[in-house]
C-alpha cells in the first residue's frame, strides 16, 4: 500500500500556479550605464560600444543609485518578487518549502535561502539553497518541483535572484589599474572582466508550485532535465579565482591579500573564446537529449524561451538547431533580453513571466525553457503545459 501511495504521488501533476518578477528602480539605458557603474581609471570603457553592439541589450536594471549606493540587497530582490506573488500573511504561513537560487548571495554564510526565509516568513519551513551561475535558478525550481513530486511537501516557492551590479563598480578595479601603471603595463581592464560590466543586470523572479490546481489557468510541469558537461571542458566563467595556462583554476585562498587586489581576483570573469567555440554545441546537445528522452515532437512545442546571455548567440543558436534538424524556428522563440538585460539565474523566469503577460496563451500550449550556463558548461530544459 505504501509503494502504491508513493507511485500515485509521483504520477500526480505538479502545478505552477503563480509567477512574478521584480526589477529594481528604473531602466538604465546604454548611455547611462557608466553613470551608475563608474568609469575605470576615470575613462570611458573602450570595449563598451563593441559589447553593446553585439549583445543587443538596450536597457537593464540596477539596484544602484548614481552615487553607487545599493538600493536593494539580493535578499530584498527575492523578497520583493515573493511579495508580488500576491499572498496574504496567512497564506504565506501555509508555504512548506522554500528553494532559492543565485549566482551572488549577499554573503557566503549563512545560506541565501536562510536569509530569504528570515526576511519573508514568520514560521519554520524547509529550505534549500542552490549555487552556480544561470542554472542555479532552474535548479531551485527543480528542487521545489521534486519536493512536491516526491510527496515531501504539498507546495513550494522557488526564487531566482541576482545582485551583480555592485561587483562591477569601477572603484573595485582601481588597485588593478594602479598596479598595471606601476609595472608599465597598459592600464586597461582585461577584456574578460570589462565586457561583463556591460552584460549583466539585477532582478528576481518567484514561482509558486503546488500539488493542486489553484487557478483557472496555470501550468503543469511536464519535466525538468539538467546536464553537466564539466567532464568535457574546464571552467569558462569563474569568480574568486584565476585561470592557469592549463585551464585549471587557482582559488583565492592561494593568493595573499595584496595580489587579490592587484589582480581583481574576486571579480567575475569569462573566457569568451572558449564560450564561442564550445558553448552552443554543448547547449544544443542538452536540448537534443532532452527531446529524445521525453519522446516529444518539436511540432508539439508552442513556444521556446531560450536564456540568451547576448543577442550575439541568437543566430548561432538558430543555426545549430538547423544543423541538427531540430525544428524549433525563431518564430516560436520569446526573449526580453533587449529590454531587461541578462539577469543570470532569474532571466529564464523573468522571460517566462514576460511571455505570459504578452502572449495570448491557449490551453494545451507548451513552453520549452532552455537554460544554459557557461560556468563549466551545463544546461537545463523544462517543459511546461498551459492547462
Amino acid at each position: 500500500k505504501r509503494i502504491t501511495k508513493i507511485m500515485q504521488t509521483i504520477n500526480s501533476p505538479v502545478y505552477l500556479n503563480r509567477i512574478s518578477s521584480f526589477l529594481p528602480n528604473s531602466p538604465v539605458s546604454n548611455d547611462d550605464m557608466e553613470l551608475y557603474l563608474g568609469m575605470v581609471d576615470g575613462e570611458p570603457s573602450k570595449v563598451k560600444p563593441i559589447i553593446l553592439r553585439q549583445n543587443g541589450i538596450k536597457n537593464r536594471y540596477y539596484a544602484l543609485t548614481k552615487n553607487q549606493e545599493i538600493t536593494h540587497t539580493n535578499v530584498d530582490l527575492a523578497k520583493c518578487a515573493i511579495e508580488k506573488l500576491g499572498f496574504s500573511k496567512e497564506e504565506l504561513r501555509k508555504i512548506q518549502f522554500l528553494s532559492c537560487g543565485t549566482s551572488m548571495p549577499d554573503q557566503y554564510l549563512p545560506s541565501h535561502a536562510a536569509m530569504v526565509h528570515g526576511a519573508v516568513f514568520d514560521h519554520p519551513l524547509e529550505i534549500s539553497s542552490l549555487a552556480g551561475v544561470c542554472m542555479s535558478g532552474l535548479m531551485a525550481f527543480k528542487v521545489a518541483y521534486m519536493s512536491i513530486l516526491s510527496g515531501n511537501s504539498q507546495n513550494a516557492i522557488s526564487v531566482a535572484s541576482e545582485l551583480i551590479s555592485p561587483t562591477m563598480l569601477a572603484k573595485f578595479f582601481t588597485e588593478e589599474i594602479k598596479h598595471k601603471k606601476e609595472i608599465g603595463e597598459n592600464p586597461y581592464l582585461a577584456f574578460e572582466k570589462d565586457f561583463l560590466r556591460f552584460m549583466l543586470s539585477d532582478g528576481a523572479a518567484a514561482m509558486y508550485l503546488s500539488n493542486t490546481r489553484e487557478a483557472d489557468c496555470c501550468f503543469t510541469i511536464e519535466w525538468i532535465r539538467t546536464f553537466s558537461y564539466a567532464n568535457k571542458q574546464p571552467a569558462c566563467m569563474y569568480m574568486w579565482a584565476e585561470k592557469e595556462n592549463d585551464g585549471t583554476l587557482r582559488g583565492w585562498k592561494t593568493f595573499n591579500a595584496k595580489d587579490i587586489e592587484k589582480k581583481s581576483v574576486w571579480s567575475l570573469k569569462q573566457d569568451v573564446r572558449q564560450l564561442n567555440k564550445y558553448g552552443m554545441t554543448l547547449f544544443v546537445d542538452a536540448v537534443e537529449t532532452s527531446l529524445a528522452q521525453a519522446g516529444i515532437d518539436t511540432d508539439d512545442i508552442t513556444y521556446v524561451v531560450p536564456h540568451l546571455s547576448s543577442m550575439f548567440f541568437y543566430k548561432i543558436l538558430e543555426q545549430e538547431f538547423q544543423k541538427r534538424n531540430i525544428d524549433l524556428p525563431t518564430t516560436k522563440w520569446f526573449t526580453n533580453l533587449s529590454s531587461v538585460g541578462n539577469i543570470g539565474a532569474a532571466s529564464p523566469f523573468v522571460a517566462l513571466n514576460g511571455l505570459i503577460e504578452t502572449k495570448c496563451l491557449k490551453k494545451g500550449d507548451t513552453i520549452l525553457l532552455i537554460v544554459p550556463e557557461s560556468g563549466r558548461f551545463s544546461c537545463g530544459t523544462a517543459l511546461l503545459k498551459y492547462v
